[in-house]
């Protein structure tokens, strides 16, 4: 019984409504959808800018989606008092000039599953997801010779990661110029984090195994942090509950490329059950460092 909790709770798709619209900020955005490499069809919005530098952003995984976080139908396990919108950080980086991709991994929103894997991977099969979306923008008449920038966010920057240490990955892609990458965390990090006894993390593994085929708790992107070819700002909330500053510190002295550090500090909000969302929400109402990274790369 807990395995099948737990194993629900990490993996299973579709918790994760589209609960905004491009249009609710007066955005020009057209509906987009395009095919990953192993077959699945992804959806998002293509929010029209400069032809000339195009942002990709990927969020974080299992209860989120390209409109970002809600609260709606998450019982009172609230990760955030409230919801967090990420086309926030999508009108600040249209006003400044950017185009921007933002599109639902594989089992989130409106994207569709895998019929061979249809579970939630943490960045395993999502890395597929990212290079599909960068090979759309890379291939799309309008933006074949823009530059390109990632928005990667938690499970994001973990798909990105990986995706940089593929075969066929975004190593090749030279119209990638930089990334952002907004708290690292895996799979084993996260559930030694959340201090669950011993026997939930069995049972919940076994479980995980067993539907996916994974040893989460043995597998990460980190050892692709050395792949990543961009310049790459680093994003954490000091003040995050899930924290494993062990992790984000060799994430960052992993990086063989231009590279920079932000630590925030964010204070916990009534009604959170972690500290976690608020680097999310801070993302949405702090254009400076976000625009600064992209517009010195790009």
């Amino acid at each position: 019984m807990f395995g099948n909790m737990i194993a629900d709770m990490m993996i299973k798709p579709g918790q994760a409504p589209l609960f905004d619209d491009p249009a609710n900020y007066d955005l020009a955005y057209e509906n987009v959808e395009f095919q990953t490499a192993d077959g699945v069809t992804l959806r998002g919005w293509l929010i029209k800018g400069s032809t000339d530098k195009v942002i990709i952003q990927s969020h974080f995984g299992v209860q989120c989606c390209r409109a970002g976080w809600t609260t709606q139908d998450k019982g009172m396990m609230k990760g955030f008092e409230r919801d967090i919108p990420f086309l926030r950080q999508a009108k600040y980086l249209n006003e400044a000039g950017y185009t921007v991709l933002m599109y639902d991994f594989r089992g989130h929103g409106e994207s569709g599953v895998s019929s061979e894997r249809p579970w939630c991977t943490w960045g395993t099969d999502e890395a597929k997801d990212v290079i599909a979306a960068v090979d759309f923008i890379a291939n799309h008449r309008d933006y074949s010779n823009a530059g390109i920038g990632l928005l990667s966010i938690c499970m994001g920057q973990g798909a990105s990661t990986e995706a940089f240490g593929l075969e066929n990955g975004l190593k090749n892609y030279p119209n990638i110029k930089a990334m952002i990458s907004v708290q690292p965390l895996d799979y084993a990090h996260f559930v030694e984090a959340m201090g669950l006894p011993g026997f939930m993390q069995r049972g919940g593994a076994k479980v995980i195994e067993k539907r996916t085929g994974l040893d989460f708790a043995a597998s990460s992107w980190f050892p692709h942090v050395k792949d990543i070819t961009v310049p790459t700002l680093v994003v954490q909330n000091s003040n995050d509950g899930y924290l494993r500053k062990d992790l984000v510190d060799a994430y960052f002295d992993g990086l063989t490329v231009e590279k920079d550090m932000l630590w925030l500090n964010l204070p916990k909000l009534k009604g959170a059950t972690a500290n976690r969302f608020a680097a999310y929400d801070w993302l949405g109402q702090n254009p400076e460092p976000i625009v600064g990274w992209f517009d010195k790369h790009l």
